[in-house]
């Protein structure tokens, strides 16, 4: 009787933006591409643990080295265990990372996700750490195997890097200079994952609406978008994240006419001060900001739109910070990340004088505060509405988990990307993963909304979608698709495969 050999698994834990979760997306293809496969799901540990990294805040190598140093306990007791370190504070740290953690066996950066396997083979062979960080992009991400976990909804990157100089972000130096894939390789990707059953897409790039600048075509994007518009069978076009600065009103026409482009806008304003966006460098004043607001909105009545703001920029004055909070009242956000500023070594703004932590708490509280308030206006408004929902899973993706035992709702995403929380009449069909429902707003809170209208009389419809065929495919075990044995048809190995997410987040609060 022969020993049977069992593959060596992986998990890959992402820290960090869309972009980030993106790119892990390919490194977990790559993975399996090597013979590799995930860890069950739920697991803190595996044979090969990734961290793909973020940089954007202050407390990034706090979080990377709070998750290193949980892992040395681990790799301790469990011998060949690799731990391997990727994305933009890999980028940015490079070798200090071993130095200070000397049990981590691999350092890879933004611009070489290909290198991850061949790197945990050589750190094996060789018995000791490697380090290899390039500095211009390499191969483009969306080229790699990608390992889908989600099944009705995809990202698909539209573009890597950014041209802009904002003084406090430090993706530039970290990402590199904006490179732009070809219209017709996106469509390509977007069919792809269409005929695999996913009915949302979501575009994806540091600055989306500058796409084209590679190739000298301005209008680009919102040929992008129209084009999407064309795709039989998807049902959702959304896009992450645009640059005030060069949003244009063509890209406006292009939401408001294509029909299968969501009334949702993440329009990032940062500040509301026009000296602090010029201290920010931020090429748009509030006034061009609430113009392009107003645009949208006399174009698509029901948009909603969700923002990025920091409090306590650098020579932030009290005069400044009630600008602010002037732009957001007038500019009723649905919602908003909001986060105190945080300085990072390598951006122009490090070197500035810090405002008082006291000062930048309390500003951030009344802003948060504030926000909430709209935030609940605006939900209340929707009481009423009739939605179609895509259900969400309860950890946010497309599958039907409940919100709570009690009233046994599930979740879903309106058009305009709000979520809801829906009742399910007793006796009435339950929606399926990635299932689109037909239900009335019956209350609004400030984070959420509540669709209790089948329990009461009120409209209650559930329309079956491929994406729903493909998670009772999965369910049934005709479909490996949670351990990426569905190969190619969910993009695991397929030049094609794009990753998968479901748009714009919730809205948070960041303390620190």
């Amino acid at each position: 009787m022969t020993d049977t050999i069992t593959a060596p698994t992986y998990l890959v834990r992402t820290l960090g933006c869309q972009m980030n979760a993106h790119d892990s997306e390919h490194m977990a293809g790559l993975l399996e591409g090597a013979g590799y496969t995930s860890a069950p799901q739920g697991a803190e540990v595996a044979d090969v643990v990734v961290i793909n990294t973020c940089a954007v805040r202050e407390n990034a190598a706090t979080r990377l080295y709070g998750n290193l140093g949980q892992l040395a306990s681990v790799k301790a007791k469990r011998p060949g265990m690799q731990i391997a370190v990727g994305g933009c504070l890999a980028q940015k740290d490079r070798g200090e990372i071993v130095e200070k953690a000397p049990w981590v066996d691999v350092v890879f950066g933004t611009h070489n996700l290909d290198v991850l396997p061949a790197l945990l083979d050589r750190a094996r062979h060789n018995a000791e750490a490697q380090v290899e960080i390039e500095e211009s992009l390499q191969v483009f991400p969306s080229t790699l195997p990608s390992r889908r976990d989600a099944i009705a909804s995809g990202w698909v990157s539209i573009s890597v890097g950014c041209n802009n100089t904002c003084t406090f972000c430090i993706v530039p130096s970290l990402r590199g200079k904006e490179r732009d894939r070809r219209p017709g390789e996106i469509l390509a990707e977007v069919e792809a994952l269409v005929s695999q059953g996913v009915v949302e897409v979501t575009l994806l790039g540091q600055n989306v609406n500058s796409y084209g600048v590679e190739f000298g075509d301005r209008g680009a994007f919102a040929k992008l978008l129209r084009a999407c518009g064309e795709i039989e069978g998807l049902e959702r076009v959304r896009f992450t994240s645009p640059h005030p600065a060069a949003f244009t009103d063509d890209v406006i026409d292009a939401m408001a006419e294509t029909p299968n482009v969501m009334p949702s806008l993440h329009m990032p304003l940062q500040s509301g001060s026009d000296a602090v966006l010029r201290a920010m460098r931020r090429s748009y004043r509030s006034a061009k900001f609430l113009g392009i607001l107003d645009r949208v909105r006399e174009r698509m009545p029901d948009a909603a739109i969700t923002t990025d703001i920091i409090v306590g920029f650098p020579g932030e004055t009290e005069e400044d910070f009630l600008e602010t909070l002037r732009v957001v009242e007038a500019s009723r956000f649905a919602s908003a990340f909001t986060f105190q500023y945080s300085p990072r070594p390598g951006t122009p703004a490090f070197d500035l004088e810090p405002l008082p932590k006291a000062v930048v708490q309390e500003r951030f509280e009344r802003l948060h505060a504030l926000q909430e308030r709209v935030s609940l206006a605006e939900n209340e408004a929707q009481v009423g509405h009739t939605v179609e929902l895509l259900v969400l899973d309860s950890a946010g993706k497309e599958a039907g988990g409940r919100k709570d035992a009690a009233t046994a709702r599930l979740s879903g995403r309106s058009p305009d990307n709000r979520l809801v929380h829906f009742a399910v009449p007793d006796g009435a069909e339950r929606p399926r993963p990635g299932d689109l429902v037909t239900v009335d707003v019956t209350r609004g809170a400030p984070h959420y909304l509540i669709a209790d209208s089948g329990i009461d009389d009120g409209t209650y419809a559930v329309r079956r979608t491929r994406a729903g065929d493909a998670w009772d495919a999965v369910q049934s075990g005709e479909h490996d698709h949670s351990h990426g044995g569905c190969g190619d048809s969910c993009g695991t190995g397929a030049p094609t495969g794009g990753p998968v997410g479901l748009g714009m987040p919730s809205l948070r609060r960041v303390d620190a």
